[in-house]
C-alpha cells in the first residue's frame, strides 16, 4: 500500500503502513532473512498498536510477508489483498521468471545500481513506458535502494526448494488483485495460485496494468480494494 491508497482508505479506515526491515529506517540484530520473520516482526507491531484484527494489503515480497501473516496468525489476519506476489518462491517459479525476463539473478534485476539498471527493472515493472529525467532516476537510486547486502540477503531467503514448499490452507478470505500484463508474475502464475489456494480466493486482473499495478492503474485499483474490503466488512457484520 502506497501514498495513492493510503489517502483513499484512511477516509474509511484505520490504516498502518509499515516500512518492513531494510526497506526503510527499520532494521534488526537478527541474520533471519526470511518471509516469516518479517510477518513475525509485523505482528509484533500491530500488537503493541493494540490491534486485534486486519485485512493485511501486501504487493510482491510485501505479499509473500502477508501470507505468513495469515498462516501464522489466522485470528489477526481477516483477509488478504494480494498483488504480483506467490504463496512461496520456490526453484520452478524463480527459474522460469528469470528465463523468462532475461536476467541471471533475481539481485541483478531488483537491486540496480545503475541508471541503466532501474530503467531496465521499469521498463519490465511497468505495462506502459515510463519516462522521468535522468536527475529523478539518479535520486530514486539513492533513496530506494539503500541497505543492499541486506536486501539481496532477503532475496535470497526468498526461494525455497521445490520438494519443501507446500500451499498452506488459509481460511481467510483472499483478493488476487493482479495486472493482467505483469511481466514478473504473469497472470497465469496468479490462476494456478488461485486454484491452489481454494474457494476462499478471488482473482481480479486489470487491464493495461503490469507489475506495478496498483501505480499504474491506481483508481481502478482503488475502487477494486474498497469494494472487497466493504464485502469482507459486510460478511464480518454477518458472523
Amino acid at each position: 500500500c502506497v501514498r495513492a491508497q493510503a489517502g483513499v482508505l484512511a477516509k474509511h479506515y484505520d490504516v498502518y503502513i509499515p516500512d518492513l526491515l531494510y526497506f526503510g529506517g527499520s532494521t534488526s540484530p537478527s541474520t533471519d532473512r526470511s518471509p516469516g520473520f518479517q510477518a513475525e516482526c509485523l505482528v509484533a507491531a500491530l500488537g503493541k498498536l493494540g490491534v486485534e484484527r486486519c485485512t493485511v494489503v501486501g504487493f510482491s515480497y510485501g505479499g509473500m510477508v502477508a501470507f505468513k501473516m495469515a498462516e501464522a496468525h489466522p485470528g489477526l489476519v481477516r483477509s488478504l489483498v494480494v498483488s504480483g506476489s506467490v504463496v512461496a518462491m520456490t526453484d520452478s517459479i524463480s527459474e522460469t521468471t528469470l528465463e523468462r525476463i532475461g536476467v541471471k539473478s533475481s539481485a541483478e534485476l531488483l537491486l540496480p545500481d545503475s541508471v541503466k539498471g532501474l530503467k531496465a527493472l521499469l521498463s519490465i515493472a511497468a505495462h506502459r513506458k515510463l519516462w522521468f529525467p535522468e536527475r529523478l532516476h539518479r535520486d530514486y537510486l539513492q533513496v530506494m535502494f539503500t541497505n543492499r547486502k541486506e536486501r539481496a540477503e532477503l532475496l535470497e531467503g526468498l526461494v525455497v526448494s521445490n520438494k519443501d514448499a507446500t500451499v498452506p490452507v488459509l481460511p481467510q478470505k483472499i483478493l488476487l488483485l493482479w495486472g493482467h500484463n505483469d511481466n514478473i508474475f504473469n497472470i497465469e502464475l496468479a490462476k494456478t495460485m488461485k486454484e491452489q489456494l481454494g474457494e476462499e480466493t478471488m482473482l481480479q486482473s486489470i487491464d493495461k496494468a503490469g507489475h506495478l499495478v496498483h501505480l499504474e492503474r491506481p483508481c481502478v485499483y482503488n475502487r477494486r480494494l474498497l469494494e472487497f474490503l466493504a464485502y469482507v466488512s459486510a460478511e464480518a457484520s454477518k458472523e
